[in-house]
């Protein structure tokens, strides 16, 4: 058997030759009585994967780093002496707090120093993402490490393959009676579309394995969500903004259909709550608190019966409102031209990817909404626990061997002795 230290050795020599043992890997729920907490250096942690069986030391790290968020995956092992293996390792900064991030890399750098000790290599750094070109000399400037860039859409793919294939309880689909309703891995998962939203939204078809197309997309993303919010509302943050659409009431800014028809309209299967116009209500309830206004200016102060009175425009619209309203018009789009990709390519299954989902569970609704409404629920939208580190992933995997995976999930030929056993079902 193989000693640990020189185990360790080939790791440092030969990094690319390391393949994970996702045997048995699992997700670490969170604790919900004690909830993860951000960061001091503005880090936020989401849940790990858990590798029982894995020992080998990984010393690369990867970084997928987007218009808005930086996401970073790297390999530790178990503090506790009394369990082996280790755990994948996922969270995120602000693009803006780059900075941060780096100096994060930099103490995993000095942690693995101190495991190997004198036996140190080099660290490589995976990195994908436009922000692998924008940062890269600064990325070599700080860390003083190799830095790989790799392409952001190959990535992309190899991240959700991994996904589909090798984790259990990751991809869901959403209903009301069953919000997380996991599906099980799957070995035909080809054909797919992906429908990754960051700041911009990208619609991939995927063929095969390494076998992708762009075939669409639209700008109106997670950064105009962002961007439309930072101007209407008083939220600094994505997540701020999120948590005041949970709160918000999205039909005193909604024309709605019950607003037109007082009620359904049956006929072509519409709902009174269904959103006829978004924002629709805004014109005209803002023209007539101007219009209260001017004839309330228009009198004389003398002629005032109550000098006290404060009649006129009526109060802002809510935050939380419009920040629903905003949250379902760009997801009820996003859902739609994703609906009619599925169809013109004929594609029956479509995952939805990015950090711009979160795990928020109004996104979530509205994204299923849509697929089931305009396919007649023909379709589902598959969902998976870490949306945004899709490239992350996929750059972490591109240090691996040929052919590692439980199903040979990485390269487009297997073969005949896989280096991990298939996982018993």
């Amino acid at each position: 058997m193989e000693s640990k230290a020189s185990s360790i050795d080939h790791t440092i020599l030969s990094p690319g030759t390391v393949s994970i043992n996702v045997q048995g890997a699992f997700i670490v729920d969170e604790d919900p009585s004690n909830p993860p907490t951000p960061s001091d250096d503005g880090a936020q942690h989401d849940t790990d994967i858990r590798l029982p069986n894995h020992v080998n030391v990984v010393s690369h790290i990867a970084l997928d780093i987007g218009g808005s968020l930086a996401k970073l995956v790297y390999f530790s092992h178990e503090p506790d002496s009394e369990h082996v293996g280790g755990r994948l390792n996922f969270l995120k900064y602000e693009t803006d707090q780059i900075d941060q991030c780096l100096g994060f890399i930099q103490k995993l750098q000095d942690d693995l120093q101190s495991q190997t000790g004198s036996r140190m290599g080099k660290m490589s750094i995976m990195a994908t993402g436009g922000g692998a070109y924008k940062y890269y000399d600064q990325m070599k400037q700080v860390l003083g490490v190799e830095i790989l860039r790799e392409d952001e859409m190959d990535c992309l793919i190899m991240g959700l393959d991994f996904f589909i294939t090798e984790i259990p309880r990751e991809v869901f689909t959403y209903n009301d009676s069953d919000p997380m309703h996991f599906e099980e891995a799957r070995v035909d998962i080809y054909p797919y579309l992906l429908v990754n939203i960051g700041s911009g939204v990208s619609m991939v078809k995927v063929s095969g394995r390494r076998k992708f197309e762009r075939i669409g997309g639209t700008s109106l993303g997670g950064g105009t969500l962002w961007g439309l919010l930072s101007l209407l509302t008083g939220a600094r943050t994505f997540d701020e903004m999120l948590k005041m659409a949970e709160m918000g009431d999205n039909g005193a800014v909604d024309m709605l259909v019950g607003d037109i028809y007082g009620a359904d309209y049956s006929k072509i299967g519409l709902k009174s709550s269904t959103i006829a116009s978004s924002f629709g209500k805004v014109f005209k309830m803002k023209r007539q608190g101007e219009n209260q206004a001017e004839d309330h200016g228009g009198l004389s102060h003398e002629s005032r019966e109550d000098e006290n009175d404060v009649s006129g425009p009526p109060p802002a619209f809510k935050p939380e409102d419009i920040s629903r309203s905003l949250l379902y018009a760009v997801s009820n789009n996003i859902g739609q031209i994703a609906y009619l990709q599925s169809e013109k390519h004929r594609l029956e299954h479509i995952y939805f990817g990015g950090s711009f989902i979160r795990g928020h569970r109004q996104t979530i609704q509205t994204l299923s909404y849509a697929i089931n409404f305009w396919s007649k629920g023909e379709k589902k939208a598959y969902f998976l626990r870490h949306e945004g580190y899709l490239g992350s992933v996929g750059a972490f995997l591109k240090r691996q061997p040929r052919n590692w995976g439980r199903r040979n999930s990485f390269e487009e030929y297997p073969v005949v002795r896989p280096t991990i056993q298939h996982r018993e079902t």
